[in-house]
């Protein structure tokens, strides 16, 4: 919360106390640009630090100092030797310049965030505030937990505001206290407390905003040749759908997965009579604009089209388009009133404009498709993973949901099985399989990985045909949400599903006893399930291990692998982790011992029982002691 409005005069000696002494640690660093190490023209984490500094907080604390006087009127503008755009943000890497000008940058982030704080300052603080606290954390001192304790200090300072997206006049968007920031795959990005994000779509640092609307006149006006603010309504057998082109970001979630109710470039838009209530209400729910609502027997759904409160504040930036807004973030003009929204859209999920075109701005039109809107390729050689290729999690999402939502139950096998299954299950199980498609650790880390995937199995009873018709529907349910469909997508896609389904048949049977503690499965364009007997069934009789027992060393004798350390490993142990290094080779145990040891500590490894505490105070030992061959 805010405390009492500060007079005019305090606020202004404020802000010209913050400004001064952002000039004089931008003088250090200009004179240790100009006597060290950038005699080339090549960034280094100095120069970085000093080009932001110049366009992201000196510039806009002038503008905020000189309030009332826009861009196009003459505000001063960096010089431009200092404002040369293009550069992307290197790597953290500590303080740029030495433990002064770092603690500069740390002391500046945490008053400007106080100040931040102030009823009635302009709206260029908080974009100075968003690149210090960056530029603060970015470049902590390289102790463990530094940057870390930065950013919890920041959020403890601004944590009472209201999470919210503020529109800046001829700038960026300003979002206060939204943790949750995406990419267009659903992988997690670094967030502030406060944030800058790019909307005039020339930022070289996307998706967070380095000035350079500043340079080119950007200009957050609406077009008057916009689509009009109009809604329509198409009346059905079961259901009404409402409509508002003029919020419209074309998309395509609504006309390229339900072509029989909505028709691209045609007239009436909506057939809602020409597709089932639920895949219409489907289509009306992901429409990420908000444009569309439905209505039964007149009353409009809005409350169900919203999730009502069921979705945390979240921000996800499609690829090559817009921000995707959800969670019911509150967006505000730039002087902090509420943002005019198009009639009957929604207030829960929205897109904003990221390519700087849009004619209804701050909200996405589409015009990122008609002036071809690209993201930068950072890596133009990389080879996209099995996740990456499909689309991420979003499109995972979908999919498991369309599954789960559709086909599941109306199948008379299937039905039964997931009658009470919990409400984020579609999302649980996109996730597992974007872990195992090599993308994020999410289901491990919030779910409890594969012990928590076996413990879903066991003593369901599950039957061949069962598993055959789950296979089939979820294949069906990928082809349909628009997954890839080229053959070594599908070739990798259909052999995982078929080998996790027969695993879980077999954990699911009486008397079943899955390895707990077995690694996540991990599949890429090359791996396969590993050759028959590398895995340990679930079915195997368990007996007495009929291996020769490990030979311990005595308590002084000098511990070697091959005498020792070799042996402490079964046969079966060595088959069941050959996917992924060899347990009886030197050189793989070596590089590896460290991994092996905590796993063999928290009784992880092997995945079907924990060593006793000899063996592994004998491995342990053989580690410490320089791991002799």
């Amino acid at each position: 919360m805010s405390g009492p409005r500060a007079s005019a005069a305090d606020l202004r000696a404020d802000l010209a106390a913050l400004l001064s002494r952002a000039r004089e640690l931008d003088a250090d660093l200009s004179a240790a640009v100009a006597a060290g190490e950038d005699s080339s023209d090549q960034e280094t984490p100095l120069r970085y630090a000093a080009r932001r500094l110049q366009r992201s907080v000196i510039r806009p604390l002038q503008e905020a100092f000189e309030h009332g006087r826009s861009h196009k009127a003459g505000a001063p503008k960096v010089r431009a030797d200092q404002a040369a755009p293009g550069d992307d943000a290197p790597a953290d890497a500590g303080d740029p310049a030495g433990s002064v000008a770092g603690e500069a940058l740390w002391q500046l982030a945490r008053d400007a965030t106080r100040l931040r704080l102030k009823p009635g300052l302009p709206t260029e603080v908080q974009e100075a505030t968003a690149a210090l606290q960056d530029l603060a954390v970015r470049f902590a001192p390289p102790e463990a937990g530094s940057g870390v304790d930065r950013l919890g200090e920041l959020k403890g300072i601004q944590g009472q505001l209201p999470c919210e997206i503020r529109s800046q006049e001829n700038g960026p968007y300003l979002v206060t206290n939204a943790e949750n920031l995406t990419n267009w795959l659903g992988e997690r990005l670094p967030t502030r407390p406060q944030m800058a994000l790019c909307r005039c779509g020339a930022s070289a640092i996307k998706p967070y905003c380095d000035g350079t609307h500043a340079d080119i006149g950007f200009t957050t006006e609406k077009d008057p040749k916009r689509v009009p603010d109009r809604r329509d309504t198409y009346v059905g057998q079961q259901v009404t759908v409402l409509d508002n082109r003029g919020i419209c970001q074309h998309s395509g979630y609504c006309t390229d997965r339900l072509a029989t109710a909505f028709h691209q470039g045609d007239e009436p838009f909506v057939t809602p009579s020409g597709g089932r209530m639920d895949e219409i209400i489907r289509a009306v729910r992901d429409c990420p604009s908000g444009a569309l609502s439905y209505a039964i027997d007149g009353r409009e759904a809005r409350e169900q089209v919203d999730y009502d409160d069921k979705r945390p504040p979240a921000i996800e930036i499609s690829r090559d388009g817009p921000y995707r807004i959800t969670g019911a973030i509150a967006l505000t003009d730039g002087e902090g009133d509420d943002e005019p929204h198009d009639e009957g859209s929604s207030r829960e999920h929205y897109g904003l404009c990221r390519c700087g075109h849009s004619q209804n701005k701050p909200f996405c039109s589409g015009m990122h498709w008609y002036v071809d809107f690209k993201d930068p390729v950072a890596e133009p050689d990389h080879e996209p993973t099995i996740f990456e290729w499909c689309g991420g999690v979003p499109a995972l999402i979908r999919m498991t949901r369309l599954f789960y939502e559709k086909y599941v139950p109306q199948d008379p096998l299937l039905a039964p099985l997931f009658a009470n299954m919990s409400a984020d299950h579609p999302q649980r199980v996109a996730k597992w399989l974007a872990e195992v498609f090599c993308g994020p650790k999410d289901y491990s880390e919030e779910y409890g990985g594969y012990t928590r995937m076996i413990s879903q199995h066991i003593g369901k009873g599950l039957t061949e045909e069962k598993r055959a018709r789950w296979v089939a529907l979820i294949l069906q349910s990928a082809q349909e949400t628009g997954l890839p469909a080229d053959p070594e997508w599908r070739s990798a896609f259909g052999a995982y599903i078929e080998w996790g389904s027969r695993l879980a048949l077999e954990n699911s049977q009486a008397g079943a006893r899955p390895p707990e503690h077995m690694p996540m499965p991990h599949w890429d364009w090359q791996t396969s399930a590993g050759s028959p007997g590398s895995r340990i069934s679930a079915l195997a009789p368990h007996t007495e291990d009929d291996e020769q027992p490990a030979v311990l060393p005595a308590a002084n004798e000098q511990l070697s692998f091959e005498k020792h350390v070799r042996g402490l490993f079964r046969q079966q142990d060595q088959r069941s982790m050959k996917f992924a290094f060899d347990l009886w080779a030197y050189d793989d145990v070596k590089q590896n011992a460290r991994a092996i040891l905590e796993r063999l500590q928290n009784g992880t490894m092997p995945c079907d029982g924990a060593w006793s505490q000899k063996k592994i105070d004998a491995f342990n030992r053989w580690v410490t002691t320089g791991m002799s061959p």
